[in-house]
């Protein structure tokens, strides 16, 4: 007679149980942290292009115009001022979208330094709390 090996009800009913219990403890730890991700991979991304426009600045002496954007970091501006240094690769790979997927606002000069970049948070528009909050590059120093 050959004997079945397997696992009985109360075996797999423990296991269930001890599953549960972590899944009640660990969820709500995870639940809700996505914008929190989201947020501080927004405030990472606004510094790296903080760094990139930088850079343009030290080898052309200015900073890209509002006309231009950001866009000048990846392909050499057309429009004046065309800038005579301009870094052959560019200065980034891509202009990034926000985590939300909105274009970052940027604004030369700014209102608060030599230029403004900010991300409008989840809802995309200027101003709003908690989630919808704005990330500004003058606020993260």
């Amino acid at each position: 007679m050959t004997r079945e090996h397997g696992f009985t009800l109360i075996e797999v009913m423990v296991v269930v149980t001890i599953l549960a219990i972590l899944a009640i403890l660990v969820v709500p730890k995870i639940v809700g942290r996505t914008d929190d991700a989201r947020r501080t991979a927004a405030m990472v991304e606004i510094k790296h292009l903080e760094e990139a426009l930088h850079l343009y600045k030290l080898d052309n002496g200015f900073y890209p115009t509002t006309e231009q954007g950001m866009e000048a970091l990846v392909t050499k501006p057309s429009v004046s001022p065309i800038p005579e240094r301009w870094r052959s690769g560019g200065y980034v790979s891509k202009v990034p979208k926000d985590p939300w997927n909105h274009t970052y606002a940027y604004l030369s000069p700014g209102g608060h330094g030599d230029f403004d970049l900010a991300s409008y948070g989840a809802d995309g528009e200027r101003g709003g709390e908690g989630k919808d909050a704005d990330l500004e590059n003058w606020d993260l120093k």
